[in-house]
């Protein structure tokens, strides 16, 4: 196979593919059936044809018919008067207007012959056309059903050129949207760590870390100073470890009687007020004897 050859096999071939998808069977089967009609209005015409240019045989046949009876008087007249060169000549135009009688008849009996069989033609036609015009609609009706059974399955499955596009624009979003929710983690977690000051700030890793030593320092000052005003602090003796431990065991002894006391005031209620307000009298001196120790 020549180059050539192989350039027209391939163009055709690749025609043909786009004929192909670019083919709608029902809009075929429609045009079939337009194409019939036509034809069969073709033969319609030409039946129509026939039978006129039989009528007009016809006509031509009874004129020669009159002629032949009027050359027939014609010669009758003559003879009566003795005219036998008249009527012989009316007599052989007689004879030659029956001869083309005849012709015409023998070619209007061909022309009925060709109508009947075209009559019988386009009848066949005709069933052949209502027979295709029911197969027409059957094929369409079958075709449409399954072409809707297609793009409901393909969108089911999500296999077809349209669901395809949305799956893709599914799919995109959703990397867009992973995209922006790791952004926006990624920008808080930079937020919280201080990188955006930090990217911010003129202050090199030295200057921060020394406000940072220096803001501790303040606050462990202001923490000394909030404990000496409530008597927390460290007494100038070294005795306030000791008075403290003392005055912890102390009200944890003070506790376990009001526990022990809270018990037998649920047995009896109005001993337990009195009780109550011995307990309330001592925690309040004992608590007086601790701060004057501390101090």
């Amino acid at each position: 196979m020549g180059i050539l050859s192989r350039a027209s096999y391939v163009v055709r071939s690749k025609v043909n593919a786009l004929l192909n998808r670019a083919e709608d069977p029902t809009e075929s089967l429609d045009y079939s059936y337009e194409q019939m009609r036509d034809e069969l209005q073709d033969v319609k015409q030409g039946i129509a044809d026939l039978t006129t240019q039989k009528k007009r045989l016809e006509i031509q046949k009874r004129k020669l018919e009159e002629n032949v009876e009027k050359h027939n008087r014609q010669a009758r007249e003559a003879v009566q008067q003795d005219r036998d060169d008249l009527a012989r000549k009316a007599l052989e135009k007689k004879k030659s207007k029956m001869t083309q009688i005849e012709e015409l008849e023998g070619q209007i009996a061909d022309l009925n012959n060709t109508q009947e069989q075209l009559v019988e033609k386009k009848n066949k036609l005709q069933n052949r056309i209502e027979e295709f015009r029911t197969k027409k609609e059957t094929m369409k009706a079958r075709y449409e059903a399954a072409e809707a059974s297609t793009r409901v399955s393909e969108a089911m499955t999500g296999v077809g050129d349209e669901m395809e596009d949305v799956s893709r624009s599914i799919e995109r979003a959703e990397e867009r949207t992973e995209e922006m929710e790791a952004r926006s983690e990624a920008m808080d977690e930079l937020e919280d760590s201080g990188a955006f000051e930090d990217a911010l700030s003129d202050k090199d890793s030295i200057d921060r870390e020394l406000e940072s030593l220096s803001t501790n320092s303040e606050v462990d000052a202001e923490l000394e100073t909030l404990k000496g005003e409530l008597g927390k602090g460290e007494s100038s003796n070294g005795e306030a470890a000791v008075s403290d431990e003392d005055v912890d065991a102390e009200l944890e002894d003070i506790e376990s009687e009001i526990d022990a006391d809270d018990l037998e005031s649920d047995l009896d209620g109005d001993a337990n007020a009195d009780l109550d307000e011995e307990l309330d009298v001592e925690l309040e001196e004992s608590e007086s004897q601790a701060d004057e120790k501390r101090n």
